[in-house]
């Protein structure tokens, strides 16, 4: 038992530095647990083993976060990607899927083993292009909600194929008979599953009336209720992920109460991706074999070349009925390249089946990290091409700002941000007047409140800043925004600050705005009218004075700036960390000068003294 226990905990270690690894250069936490499992494990290493123990808990660990998947699955993602956008969704599962079932016949592979390689290189998946959406501020765009739109597409598609096909009883060809008697199997349990999921559950939540849950309570009977589907899926032959997953689709605001569901989302997924679920990816990577690298080199390189050309052509000639532009088909057909999730989990219940061999399932985990490992790249190119040519078109869907505060730092970012609509909440009466004065749209509340954040209209808003003076209360605020799915997430936040906390904040999608020195100083010297906001041109050298190089801009003036705001091309967006000013047109920044910079110093040194 000791050795047991000693293993799981070096399993959890292993994954946990796996994954914080792969999410610092951007990659999905899933692909670094595999890595280690490859590293560690029987592959390379042989220090880490898997045993029944890790069996059992990466398989729960799984089925409750297909259950979370399918909860925090937001169905309008589809409607807002419109029909060309899903068009180009399923020409982005279609192609490669159809190339890669070829390619593995070609090689004389069986029907099984080709159907699931399609499978595995038509998949999309959310978490590897979640971050990187973030990071390049286009999730209020037309491309993100088509790249959302295919990640759901593939993977409900690659399930229920999936599920059918584990649903038979023979392992080897498909014959007519059993696909039509697995497809059926399919349709009862659909069937049966909306009937309770979908009728019997709303009503159950009606006739309880106002009584809910408490939020212990409510995760037990959520987790209980996407076991049970996923029982019922075992018992109508088609695989129990496809029961857990359909499950948390209809767990919704008929069902749950929008704070309940968050708590419970934010609790599954702490238990299945944060503790229960790297014991199923580490141990994925314990059965991959190098062997492929000689014996099927050309094949897994057959693979990853097909799997990426077939995603960007096949959603390209998918997308051109919509008049968007091909050159839009094709970045988000390079942000579909990434695999993750739904695939490892399909290919290595396929290899425990016995439904695919070792060599596959390696050429099926390496094609995972190599595509994926180009979408970052890809797609922030594509992007910028995208920009530089004016085709980068905004879904519209979301367009107000929030900041949290209306003091004088809030306010200038807030009027930087004009013409696009902000509005700004504080609980300071004269701050909001003096919001008011400079015709901002103002909310009076606490934004550590929910009910304050809903009143403003917070599940409507492309972004929120998180602005006052208080770091605790900015970072408070930027978490309730992001539980509440706000695509684009920022603080602010001083020095000091930010060296502690934006490592974390990064990990979580917010954003930084940096300020040098304390935000109070910065107040302070706003209000003393020792501060001003400029604007700089961000070109080559020249002899004016607010006139700076990307790479000089802080050196080049006599005065401390704060950078506030970026335009580009005719677009503004928060002056974050590690912001790309390459295409940069103008900044924004809080401007004061030294001799006052000190004076403000003294005013707060003092003010420290006092208290």
């Amino acid at each position: 038992m000791h050795e047991t226990l000693l293993m799981l905990a070096m399993i959890l270690i292993a994954a946990l530095a796996g994954g914080r690894l792969a999410a610092r250069f951007g990659y999905p936490s899933i692909l670094g647990e595999i890595a280690a499992g490859i590293l560690l494990g029987p592959p390379l290493l042989g220090i880490l083993s898997g045993n029944e123990t890790v069996d059992v808990l990466g398989e729960f660990g799984v089925l409750l976060m297909m259950l979370y998947i399918g909860i925090h699955l937001d169905l309008g993602d589809l409607r807002r990607a419109s029909v060309p956008g899903l068009l180009a969704a399923v020409g982005g599962f279609i192609v490669p899927t159809a190339l890669g079932m070829s390619l593995m016949l070609l090689v004389g592979r069986s029907i099984l083993e080709a159907l699931f390689v399609g499978l595995a290189m038509g998949v999309t998946s959310l978490a590897t292009k979640s971050r990187i959406l973030v990071d390049l501020k286009i999730l209020d765009t037309r491309i993100a909600h088509v790249l959302v739109a295919g990640a759901v597409v593939s993977d409900v598609a690659v399930l229920v194929i999936f599920a059918a096909v584990v649903g038979q009883e023979t392992q080897g060809d498909l014959s007519g008979a059993s696909a039509l008697l697995t497809g059926a199997r399919t349709l009862v349990f659909a069937f049966g599953a909306w009937l309770v999921g979908g009728v019997l559950l709303p009503k159950l939540k009606a006739m309880m009336g106002d009584r809910e849950l408490d939020k212990g309570s409510a995760l037990m009977a959520v987790a209980a209720f996407g076991l049970a589907f996923a029982w019922a899926a075992e018992l109508a032959g088609v695989h129990a992920i496809l029961g857990a997953f359909i499950a948390g689709l209809f767990i919704d605001k008929r069902v749950l109460d929008p704070k309940t569901s968050r708590d419970v989302q934010q609790k599954l997924a702490a238990i299945s991706i944060g503790v229960l679920a790297p014991f199923f990816f580490v141990s994925a990577g314990f059965e991959v074999s190098f062997g492929v690298f000689v014996t099927d080199l050309w094949l897994l390189i057959g693979v990853i070349v097909l799997a990426t050309l077939g995603k960007v052509v096949g959603t390209a000639l998918f997308y051109l009925p919509s008049r968007n532009g091909w050159r839009e088909g094709v970045v988000v057909g390079a942000g579909m390249n990434g695999r993750g999730a739904v695939e490892i989990i399909v290919a290595e219940i396929a290899l425990a089946q016995g439904l695919i061999d070792t060599d596959v399932f390696s050429i099926l985990v390496f094609m995972a990290l190599f595509t994926t490992a180009t979408v970052p790249v890809l797609l922030t190119l594509g992007v910028r091409w995208l920009r530089r040519r004016g085709e980068l078109v905004r879904a519209g869907d979301r367009t107000e700002t929030i900041i949290v505060g209306a003091g004088p730092v809030a306010r200038a970012i807030a009027t930087s941000l004009e013409p696009a609509p902000v509005r700004v909440i504080d609980t300071n009466r004269h701050n909001l007047e003096l919001a008011e004065r400079l015709g901002l749209t103002t909310h009076l509340g606490n934004a550590l409140d929910e009910l304050t954040l809903e009143a403003a209209n917070v599940e409507s808003a492309s972004r929120l800043i998180a602005a006052t003076p208080n770091a605790e209360v900015n970072i408070l605020s930027a978490q309730i925004a992001s539980d509440y799915g706000v695509p684009e997430v920022c603080v602010v936040l001083g020095d000091r600050d930010a060296s502690t906390f934006s490592s974390r904040l990064a990990d979580e999608g917010v954003s930084v705005i940096q300020a040098p020195d304390e935000v109070s100083s910065w107040a302070s010297a706003l209000v003393s009218g020792n501060a001003a906001l400029v604007t700089i041109s961000m070109t080559s050298p020249g002899s004016s004075e607010d006139t700076v190089p990307v790479d000089g801009m802080a050196q080049r003036l006599s005065s401390p700036l704060f950078p506030i705001v970026l335009v580009s091309n005719g677009e503004r967006s928060p002056f974050t960390t590690g912001v790309d000013l390459s295409e940069a047109a103008e900044v924004i920044c809080i401007r004061r000068d030294q001799e006052m910079s000190r004076h403000a110093h003294e005013l707060e040194d003092r003010s420290v003294a006092d208290r």
